[in-house]
């Protein structure tokens, strides 16, 4: 069983900063696709920023250079460090990966978190 936990978010004024964790737990062989998403009330979920497969980083068109997506192979974690945060940047943030399990070939399955709350005060 793969589990998705994300931290690091609460409130912050506007101009601050947040660096959000997303904890990957369980028995992996493979990760792929670590994302960030976002969902402001009333809206849809939109993607915040993306380490796709062959390391291909893509962005949200409204961050605009302010955050920057990361991960450690390490202990599998990946990050989201948001800079000059702005109201309109308040939601849930979630994490997303793709993830392989089980033996020999294995078996990709999607996993999400279960969000965490970012609030920008003006």
């Amino acid at each position: 069983q793969v589990k998705l936990v994300e931290s690091g978010g609460g409130v912050v004024q506007s101009g601050g900063s947040l660096k959000l964790i997303c904890e990957v737990f369980g028995s992996t062989t493979g990760l792929s696709g670590r994302g960030w998403y976002r969902q402001a009330p009333g809206k849809q979920r939109e993607l915040v920023a993306i380490i796709a497969s062959g390391d291909n980083i893509r962005y949200g068109d409204f961050v605009k250079g302010r955050f920057t997506i990361s991960r450690d192979d390490v202990n599998k974690n990946f990050y989201l460090q948001m800079n000059a945060l702005e109201p309109d940047d308040t939601g849930v943030y979630s994490c997303n990966v793709d993830a392989r399990t089980g033996k020999g070939w294995g078996t990709w399955s999607n996993y999400w978190g279960q969000g965490i709350q970012v609030t920008v005060a003006a």
